[in-house]
């Protein structure tokens, strides 16, 4: 069985360890899309419209007999063509004719085991040195793919130990990189309290926090998840496989739960 070195928190070579099955699959790319797009549509609002909208007036029809066309016109003194529409669609003010509704169900849903094989196959992308580079990620200076390190990096508490950890793993090339990739958003959403587009980096599997999370997560384009919580949006962001990840020994050893499912 293939074996990959476990390093220490000075990036030294600590004991070796067996890789999982999985890692030795093929990818599906059209598995991770099709769970990606679901995962995406569960973070989406429902829209919809008020049911009093361009009703809220006293605008009432006149009937036939007068010469005039039915609109419905409000009431009141003056010239009444002045001051005609509301409650109809085609009168300025009034309802519209099909409203978004907020009844429309647009969460999709997808299957247990398809959902299980777009991850499988997301994490045999990880461990890929040709799909993490695919994926932009710089990875020179990183000593081996999958990369594994001590569970005593669960126990980090200062964001800036983690910080010299990683270098000393060979990461500081994609963390400059994404410190660089930071973007003003085009659209909208710049006033929307999103005005920054940044890139992703490194993901950091754990199996339990000790103190990491909180000492990892203000790092730019970091992020960090339990074992338990891996889902396809942190392990392929944008449906993109072949993310660069740093695994704890205890987490990767629970890779060995998937391998019922191949």
């Amino acid at each position: 069985m293939e074996k990959v070195n476990v390093y220490d928190l000075d990036g030294n070579k600590k004991s070796l360890i067996d890789v999982p099955r999985l890692f030795n699959l093929k990818p599906r790319k059209d598995l991770i899309k099709i769970a990606t797009e679901i995962a995406s549509s569960k973070n989406k609002q429902v829209q919809g419209r008020n049911k009093r909208a361009g009703l809220r007036n006293t605008a009432e029809g006149w009937g036939t007999g007068h010469g005039m066309s039915r609109t419905p016109r409000i009431k009141g003194s003056g010239f009444p063509t002045a001051r005609s529409g509301g409650r109809v669609p085609f009168a300025k003010g009034g309802r519209r004719a099909h409203p978004i509704k907020t009844e429309k169900v647009i969460e999709k849903k997808i299957n247990k085991k398809v959902n299980m094989l777009s991850i499988i196959s997301a994490i045999s992308a990880s461990g890929d040195l040709d799909w993490v580079k695919n994926r932009g990620h710089k990875i020179n200076k990183v000593p081996e793919i999958p990369l594994v390190i001590d569970d005593k990096i669960q126990t980090v508490k200062k964001t800036k130990l983690m910080y010299s950890i990683l270098t000393e793993l060979g990461l500081e090339d994609d963390l400059i990189r994404v410190k660089k990739g930071k973007k003003t958003r085009a659209g909208k959403g710049k006033r929307r309290g999103r005005k920054y587009k940044g890139k992703k980096s490194i993901l950091i599997v754990i199996k339990d926090d000790f103190g990491i999370i909180k000492a990892a997560r203000n790092i730019p384009g970091i992020d960090i998840v339990k074992f338990e919580n891996l889902s396809i949006a942190k392990l392929a962001p944008g449906g993109l496989p072949g993310r660069l990840i740093l695994w704890a020994q205890s987490a990767f050893n629970e890779l060995k739960k998937y391998e019922a499912l191949i």
